[in-house]
């Protein structure tokens, strides 16, 4: 929880407490985010359902090492606060009638989960269905996770992983993030695994270990927490900005062991000399996030040319740009990550912002379009999209604007730069070789939307 959101700390005080309950008021919860050593869970996992994911999952959550595994609602505790994860497996419901399921399990223990706790629902996606009926059961299963996730509060988080059939084995990555504490500001999400060869990590904790990975905009803000996040997971980062970062990129990168690289990805030398300089200091390199950003936000109607045009080509032109350079020239290795950062304003649109929310929902399409061809090549792209997020330029909205966005969400807060960078650091894991052309919003769950 920020130290700068000054109403969370109300909140959460003695005298705050009482008031916000009494008023009916937002209360924020203390979100359990990860520390280093911390285990994926913090309690016993209760896993329900019957179908193609159950065994998996049973071996799964049995390497975890979590403190028990109740595999049926007979054999688990009801009391409160008993679970610290019910996961159920949806892949057996092919028809609406089977939905009942849904209820049957997760009703009796829906109050048994601890604060910051975790829903997950496996399913198969509709595409791959059998039929009509079974296509229309599976697609319900969205509209179950999103208001799980918008009604339980307390900081638990509902997902769903569409995982396709011949990919139950691919599923590893996906599940540890979503159970852990990693995933904090993450909810209501739906996630699609594909089939791929998977080669885990020797250490789950330093998953990037051996790798290079690029990271644009990294002098501030998110690129710098995802900088950091992804040297803590055992990258060698290569943090890229302007030359007018100066010597805050070299604060970044330095701490990190990294390296620092000052450039201006607009110019139409840039792609070559990107390329240049990562074969020259790395030969090729594991990772790209795409986190340099723009934004000049004012009504369409008194919006300057160049406004229009700086965040366009900023946001989504520079990215295809790099894109085609580096793949070209075969800078990023076999089994490489793409990962481009776009906007929930991309998704739910937002006044004033039609140039950043164009530039951002062009990402989205870009990762959607080129993951197939990428697929074939081992490489993954995907996007995450930021919702409301502590940053210096949040810092600069008015305050109450302020204020009510941060409150606009399932966890009546905003999030922090870490909470983008885990799910940056998820796509970034050779675990994640089954995950491609997803758009993960870090979000906090929109009370509006999805």
């Amino acid at each position: 929880m920020s130290m700068r959101d000054r109403y969370a700390r109300f909140a959460s005080s003695r005298l705050g407490r009482g008031l916000v309950t009494l008023v009916g008021l937002p209360n924020p919860p203390k979100l359990r985010r990860y520390r280093p050593g911390d285990p994926v869970l913090p309690g016993p996992v209760l896993l329900g359902g019957a179908g193609r994911m159950v065994s998996p999952v049973t071996k799964l959550i049995e390497s975890l090492g979590v403190e028990q595994c109740c595999l049926t609602p007979r054999t688990a505790g009801a009391n409160p606060g008993s679970n610290a994860a019910l996961v159920f497996d949806a892949t057996s419901i092919t028809d609406s009638t089977k939905l009942r399921a849904l209820y049957d399990f997760f009703h009796p223990y829906a109050g048994t989960l601890r604060p910051s706790g975790r829903v997950v629902v496996l399913g198969t996606a509709p595409e791959h269905a059998s039929d009509a009926r079974e296509a229309a059961a599976q697609q319900a299963l969205e509209g179950f996770v999103r208001s799980v996730g918008k009604e339980l509060g307390a900081g638990i988080t509902a997902h769903l992983i569409y995982v396709a059939p011949g990919a139950e084995d691919a599923i590893e990555s996906t599940l540890r993030f979503l159970l852990s504490a990693k995933s904090a500001y993450v909810s209501g999400q739906v996630l699609r695994v594909g089939p791929a060869v998977i080669s885990p990590p020797d250490d789950w904790e330093t998953p990037l270990a051996g790798k290079v990975a690029l990271v644009t905009g990294a002098a501030h803000g998110i690129g710098a927490g995802i900088a950091a996040v992804l040297a803590r997971d055992g990258a060698h980062v290569v943090c890229l900005d302007l030359p007018a970062s100066g010597d805050a990129l070299d604060r970044v990168a330095s701490p990190l062991s990294g390296t620092a690289f000052h450039l201006d990805l607009t110019t139409p030398e840039a792609p070559e000399q990107l390329a240049e300089h990562l074969q020259a200091r790395h030969g090729a390199i594991d990772v790209v996030v795409h986190n340099a950003g723009a934004s000049h936000n004012g009504t369409l109607a008194g919006m300057a040319p160049g406004e229009w045009d700086c965040v366009l080509d900023v946001n989504l032109c520079c990215q295809e740009r790099i894109n085609d350079a580096l793949l070209g020239q075969g800078v990023i290795r076999e089994g490489g990550r793409l990962i481009g950062i776009a906007s929930i304003s991309a998704i739910a649109g937002h006044w004033g912002q039609t140039n950043y929310a164009t530039s951002k929902a062009g990402v989205v399409g870009l990762v959607r379009s080129m993951a197939p061809d990428l697929a074939a090549r081992g490489v993954t792209i995907n996007a995450v999209a930021p919702g409301f997020i502590e940053t210096a330029r949040l810092a600069r909205m008015p305050i109450l604007m302020r204020q009510v966005g941060r409150r606009l969400n399932s966890m009546s807060q905003a999030g922090q730069p870490v909470d983008v960078a885990e799910a940056v650091a998820f796509f970034a894991s050779p675990a994640s070789a089954g995950v491609t052309g997803n758009v993960l919003r870090v979000c906090g769950q929109s009370v509006f939307g999805a």
